[in-house]
């Protein structure tokens, strides 16, 4: 990554990575943020955890028009330093977490709490605005969800995205409930992980894919009921016979065409297919006489709703539930962790310490 000894004068300074062409990083100083504005709080940024979308921008896969440089980092949690003249309800020193989001505020989707679906300006951050990787931001109040204080800034940096995306997908879309099966594709990702202590923790089965050996223990270990190596085994057999050809109630899918007609062969009657990604593909073939017949429900899920911070981040200190690190890296260390990141090379998530 280059590093750009820019300086602004007369002006202190903060370091931020930005994207300055595809795969073309700088670590670089921008301006220092003002004081806030009366509805903003003033952070510093305390923790990134790396994600697919943070590759997508990387790549120069923006759905939307962008300027570049842009800084990076879609989630992130940080320390409360100032408050705006109209915030009440959070103070400095308080750890709060970001929705990954800018959102109108104002619309009617907004002000029923459906966050995720913005009529207005609805700009992610990271991708097609300038997003956390940096010391210090202001940022709207309403988009800071003030943290529990049994957890920490790493465990809160990962509520947005890999526990918020999950919580939304799994119990405002799937409906999962205690006594049923899921089937978790790739369980070893930082939201497959997230998955399975999730649907763990109100009581359901949890079956999953993993692309090694060696990640069949760890998911073992965070309360996997049955693990598939999907690379020695085809996963939906493997499902019929762990269901006894019943099929399980949810799939929780991110994946994409590598494993799409896999999982919808692995459901039961009546199931639900939940969806939020697609890392191998945009297209896929779906077996219609089985999504009719079977009475199937495909679910599209993207990002999540505020109240899915408050919810996840209640439900993670309550159940002791942490996210999986697989490692804590500096900013000097960006390009790799995304590259590590785009080739699987993880289990669980990359973590960015400040």
């Amino acid at each position: 990554m280059q590093t750009c000894e820019c300086t602004h004068a007369q002006q202190t300074t903060v370091r931020a990575v930005q994207l300055t062409g595809e795969r073309a990083l700088a670590l670089t100083h921008i301006a220092e943020p003002p004081a806030p504005a009366p509805d903003e709080i003033k952070v510093q940024i305390r923790a990134v955890a790396l994600n697919h979308i943070d590759v997508w921008s990387w790549r120069g896969m923006a759905f939307a028009k962008r300027e570049l440089p842009i800084v990076l980092g879609a989630e992130a949690s940080g320390e409360v330093l100032a408050v705006g003249s109209e915030v009440k309800d959070l103070a400095p020193g308080d750890i709060v977490a970001f929705y990954g989001a800018k959102t109108c505020g104002a619309c009617q989707p907004c002000r029923e709490g459906r966050d995720n679906f913005c009529e207005g300006e609805r700009a992610m951050y990271g991708f097609n605005i300038d997003g956390f990787l940096r010391d210090r931001m202001n940022i709207p109040a309403r988009l800071a969800v003030k943290a529990p204080k049994a957890l920490d800034a790493i465990s809160a940096a990962c509520a947005p995205i890999t526990f918020g995306t999950v919580e939304h997908m799994l119990f405002d879309n799937a409906k999962l409930k205690a006594g049923e099966t899921i089937l978790v594709q790739a369980g070893g990702s930082g939201i497959g992980t997230a998955a399975i202590q999730l649907a763990k923790s109100v009581g359901a089965t949890v079956i999953t894919t993993v692309g090694s050996d060696d990640k069949m223990e760890k998911v073992r270990a965070l309360g996997a009921d049955h693990i598939i190596n999907y690379r020695r085994e085809r996963f939906e057999g493997r499902v019929r016979k762990i269901t006894n050809r019943r099929g399980v109630d949810v799939v929780f899918e991110h994946v994409g065409p590598d494993t799409w007609e896999g999982s919808i062969l692995s459901l039961s009657r009546g199931g639900r297919l939940v969806t939020c990604g697609s890392t191998t593909g945009v297209a896929a073939k779906t077996n219609l006489y089985l999504l009719f017949q079977q009475q199937l429900r495909l679910i599209g899920s993207f990002g999540c709703r505020i109240e899915n911070m408050k919810t996840v981040m209640g439900r993670m200190a309550a159940s002791h539930i942490e996210p999986v690190i697989d490692t804590v890296i500096s900013l000097d260390d960006i390009e790799e962790g995304l590259r590590r990141l785009e080739e699987r090379r993880v289990f669980g998530k990359i973590i960015v310490k400040f």
